[in-house]
């Protein structure tokens, strides 16, 4: 039997293995360096390589070639097991762009009097001598940068990934670092860590089903890689319940990852219970990777039989927003509230998905459903990391004042960081002349030329009911003062951020309005990415 080498294209892949690398770096610096210099020397590391691999991925993105046919750009790589495909590339940058100003949000310690936002020593049980005793030494847990690292890693690979056994690795990937960062906040430990502990055992669960799902689907198939897979169910009319099992617990566990109904029941919690920043960035990025991974799934290995999973999708998207908005109106805390804001927005995309087409099926000049996403993603990215950027900086005696009360007149106190807020509300809202209203205008369009009309007429229902809740926190903000007799301690105030914390707030909201107002160069970037390689 003769020994066939692997072809890696390296070139192609350079953004992702500069991620991973500089992470494995970031673990040495834990090692070898001491802990005087360890924060300075990640957050400098950190903030390189991901401009490094920014920039490597607009280099990749202008050199992708045409493959037959035209409709797509890119190449099979590492034995086709990884694509980098327009697609790709774009998620990437945005995944990127997205994890700077997480980054940004990590290192921010002026609001903390002079700490991080995370635990000294988070093996120390809350209360307890030896977490007074990393309080008092000014510890804080560095590590976070490498395991972000990791996260980001993760996520470029599990939206490029071509088979499902990569595409499971990682799902693993992406996924552990999370769920350490999430039990690593400074105050409120004990909520952190139950946060930690909900999202690894549900995250278990959900990862289980996608593995089992893989199975059966191999088991189908007879391969792990989508081309076989997409080929095995154009022409195979056999072993349809072993496909349609295997699709439906693959479905779970990327469902699980999106905070879809009805398997958002940790995206509260987390959200509440982890480090503001750390929501912060697992909203943003997390949501692009596992819909970009959902769509090349669906789209490329189960394209041909998207009569059999749409339904599936009409049934979970229309739960999804109705759970999401509904919820978040009786939420009384913001972050739990953008925790059920995300749901909502879960299925607003998921409306987008439903949109796909034949080629042959769309009008001149029509956008696709590929294409209505990307643009959603980006706008709800920018928006949802801004968002929480914000509530980083309303505080009170006790911390973050996420209690909507706490906000009552926060526009007299500080309009422009209200105003910040407020703008994200609206864009979140769907108001014209935000990017949220181009965003929902592009996957109600889609789904609706592709007959999905009931999942629009609940998506435009379910936005209605959430223009409620994002307005009241505008009312709340501007027309509401404080209770009489409110003791100073509980009135929050806007603590002064450093300049990465106010740099990210501002970069959201300018692009949350340019996107907003001429959306045409967002709108041919996605248009420009193609199709996915199939």
């Amino acid at each position: 039997m003769e020994f066939v080498k692997p072809t890696i294209e390296y070139a192609e892949l350079a953004p992702l293995l500069i991620v991973l690398g500089g992470a494995c770096l970031g673990v040495a610096v834990e090692a070898f360096l001491p802990r005087s210099l360890r924060r300075t020397v990640q957050l400098v590391l950190t903030t390189v390589v991901l401009l490094a691999a920014f920039a490597t991925t607009i280099w990749v993105a202008t050199d992708l070639a045409e493959v037959a046919g035209g409709a797509a750009r890119g190449l099979l790589t590492a034995e086709g097991t990884i694509v980098v495909d327009g697609p790709t590339v774009f998620l990437w940058g945005l995944v990127l762009l997205l994890s700077l100003g997480g980054v940004a949000l990590f290192a921010e310690r002026r609001i903390e009097g002079g700490v991080s936002a995370f635990a000294g020593q988070a093996a120390a049980l809350p209360g307890t001598e030896a977490e007074r005793e990393a309080s008092t030494r000014g510890w804080e847990h560095t590590e976070v940068y490498p395991l972000l690292l990791f996260a980001v890693g993760g996520m470029m690979l599990f939206l490029a990934s071509n088979d499902l056994l990569t595409m499971f690795v990682a799902l693993e990937v992406l996924s552990l670092p999370l769920y350490l960062l999430t039990g690593l906040a400074r105050r409120r430990r004990l909520l952190s860590q139950e946060a930690a502990l909900k999202y690894f055992l549900l995250g278990a669960f959900s990862s289980g089903f996608f593995l089992y799902g893989a199975a059966l689907v191999y088991g189908f198939a007879g391969s792990m890689q989508f081309s076989a897979i997409a080929e095995a169910v154009r022409n195979d009319t056999e072993n349809q319940a072993l496909l349609l099992v295997g699709m439906g617990l693959l479905a779970v566990g990327l469902l699980f990852k999106v905070g879809a109904a009805p398997f958002q029941g940790w995206t509260p919690d987390v959200y509440q219970g982890a480090p503001t920043a750390v929501t912060a960035f697992m909203s943003a990025a997390t949501k692009v990777a596992a819909f970009g991974a959902l769509l090349r799934l669906f789209y490329v290995a189960f394209g041909s039989d998207r009569w059999s999973w749409q339904p599936m999708m009409w049934a979970v998207a229309i739960l999804t927003m109705v759970v999401g908005a509904v919820v978040a109106v009786s939420q009384t805390d913001v972050k739990r509230m953008l925790a059920y804001s995300s749901v909502a927005h879960t299925g607003f995309i998921l409306t987008g998905v439903l949109g796909v087409q034949g080629a042959g099926e769309l009008a001149d000049g029509q956008i696709t459903s590929l294409q209505a996403v990307l643009f959603y993603l980006a706008a709800y990215g920018v928006a949802t990391l801004g968002a929480f950027a914000v509530v980083t900086l309303v505080r009170d005696s006790n911390g973050e004042a996420t209690h909507f009360d706490r906000w009552a007149g926060l526009g007299r106190r500080s309009p422009w960081l209200a105003g910040a807020f407020g703008l994200y509300l609206l864009s979140m809202a769907g108001i014209p002349l935000t990017a949220g209203f181009v965003g929902k205008w592009a996957v109600f369009t889609v789904a609706l030329s592709a007959g999905a009309w009931p999942v629009v007429l609940t998506a435009i229902a379910s936005s209605i009911v959430a223009i409620f809740f994002y307005v009241r926190y505008i009312r709340i903000m501007f027309f509401t003062e404080p209770h009489a007799g409110t003791p100073a301690g509980e009135v929050a105030s806007v603590t002064t951020p450093s300049l990465l914390t106010s740099a990210t707030i501002a970069a959201g909201v300018l692009a949350t309005v340019v996107i907003g107002v001429v959306p045409g160069p967002v709108l041919d970037l996605a248009a420009r990415a193609g199709d996915f390689i199939r």
